[in-house]
C-alpha cells in the first residue's frame, strides 16, 4: 500500500467513525428497535426535533440506516454487519499497513523518564520485581504489598534477595498474621506517609514515586531510572535514608540463600557476611575511583567496616597484588567503587 492509499483508508475509516453526540445516539436507539420514526427517535433520546432530520441524513449518507420517504418517515437499520463490512476489511488492512511501518521506541537506551499515569507506575514496579536477578530494595505501601505478593513470593522463590520496608508503619500486616519471609528476606516498616514507594532491582533498574501519585493524584509523578548508572541514586536513597531509619524489623533472618551470592548493594552485603561465620571469598566488579576504569578485584575478604548506623559499609580483600579496600557507589575514600559483588565460600566466584 502506497502512502497515498494508506492516507486515503484511514480518511475513509474516520469518515465512517467521524459520529457525532446525536448521530450516536439515533443510531443507537434505531439498531435498538429496528425502525422508527423521527419523532419517536426524538422520543426516545434527547435530540432536539429540529435536528432529528439532519441527523438520521447523515447517518444514511454513512450507510448506517435506510430512510422510507413516507409518511411519516421511516428510519431502518441496515445490518451492522453489512453496514461495516466495507471499512472492517480497510480497518484490517490499515492497521496491517500500519504496523508494518511501525518502529517501535527504544525504551531500554531512556535512561531516565517521568511518569505520570499511576498504571505506568504500578507497571514499571510490577516488571523491576519481575527483571531482579538476584537483589530487590522495596519500598512499599500495605496495598501494594498485597498486590504484588505473589510476585515477591515468585522472587524470593527464585533465589533473589529482598529488602523490604513496609510504609506506614501503622497499617503494616500483623508479622503474626502475615508470613512477611514468604515475601521477602528482611522486612521492616517505617512511619509515616511521606515515605515514598521505592523499587530497586538489582542496584540499577527503579522506580521513585510518591505516595500520592499512586492515588490518582494527577499533578504528582514518578521517575524511572531505566537500566541507568543513575539508578544507584535510588538504591542509595533506600539504604541511607528509608532502610535506616525503619521504626521496626517485621521479619528477619531470612537469609538462607546458598553460595555464591551476587549482590548490588555493599552495605546489604557486608550486613549479611558480617552475621556468619566462616571465610569469604569476593569477586567485584566495579571501577577504579582514581582512574575510573573498569576494574575486577578478585581474593579473600579479610576486613570489613560498617559505620554510621548502616550508612556507610566497605570491605578489605586480599588480591595477588595485596589488600585492597573496596566500597559503595561514589566511593572517596576507598580503592574501588564496587558496581556488582560476588562472594563465595571457598575460592572466588567465576564472573
Amino acid at each position: 500500500m502506497t502512502s497515498d492509499d494508506l492516507r486515503a483508508t484511514m480518511e475513509r475509516v474516520g469518515d465512517r467513525f467521524d459520529l457525532g453526540e446525536y448521530e450516536i445516539d439515533a443510531y443507537l436507539t434505531v439498531l435498538e428497535h429496528g425502525d422508527l420514526t423521527a419523532s419517536q427517535i426524538a422520543d426516545r433520546t434527547d435530540i432536539p426535533q429540529p435536528r432529528v432530520y439532519d441527523t438520521v441524513r447523515s447517518l444514511s449518507d454513512r450507510g448506517l440506516v435506510e430512510l422510507r420517504e413516507s409518511r411519516p418517515m421511516k428510519v431502518i437499520a441496515v445490518d451492522p454487519d453489512e453496514a461495516f463490512s466495507g471499512v472492517q476489511s480497510s480497518l484490517m488492512e490499515m492497521v496491517s499497513e500500519l504496523e508494518a511501518r511501525y518502529t517501535a521506541p527504544a525504551r531500554d537506551t531512556e535512561a531516565v523518564s517521568l511518569v505520570k499515569s499511576r498504571s505506568t507506575i504500578l507497571r514499571y514496579l510490577e516488571d523491576v520485581i519481575e527483571e531482579a536477578e538476584f537483589e530487590i530494595a522495596l519500598s512499599l505501601t500495605p496495598d501494594l504489598l498485597r498486590r504484588f505478593e505473589d510476585r515477591l513470593g515468585d522472587a524470593v522463590d527464585a533465589g533473589v534477595s529482598v529488602e523490604l520496608l513496609v510504609t506506614p508503619a501503622s497499617e503494616a500486616p500483623d508479622p503474626d498474621e502475615f508470613d512477611y519471609l514468604d515475601v521477602a528476606t528482611t522486612a521492616r516498616a517505617r512511619r509515616g506517609i511521606t515515605t515514598p514507594v521505592v523499587a530497586v532491582a538489582d542496584g540499577e533498574y527503579s522506580v521513585y514515586a510518591t505516595q500520592d501519585a499512586l492515588r490518582d493524584d494527577k499533578d504528582r509523578y514518578g521517575v524511572i531510572f531505566n537500566r541507568s548508572a543513575l539508578g544507584f541514586l535510588v538504591s542509595g536513597f533506600f539504604g541511607t535514608v528509608l532502610w535506616t531509619t525503619a521504626e521496626r524489623t517485621l521479619a528477619a533472618d531470612g537469609e538462607d540463600r546458598p553460595f555464591p551470592r551476587r549482590y548490588a548493594s555493599i552495605r546489604r552485603c557486608v550486613k549479611e557476611l558480617q552475621e556468619l561465620d566462616g571465610e569469604f571469598y569476593a569477586t567485584i566488579e566495579g571501577r577504579d575511583i582514581e582512574t575510573g576504569s573498569s576494574r575486577v578485584v578478585e581474593g579473600k575478604v579479610v576486613g570489613f567496616s560498617f559505620e554510621g548506623g548502616e550508612r556507610v559499609a566497605g570491605m578489605t580483600v586480599e588480591t595477588a597484588d595485596g589488600e585492597v579496600t573496596v566500597g559503595g557507589q561514589v566511593a572517596a575514600l576507598e580503592n574501588v567503587e564496587a558496581h556488582e559483588i560476588r562472594i563465595g565460600r571457598n575460592a572466588p566466584p567465576e564472573r
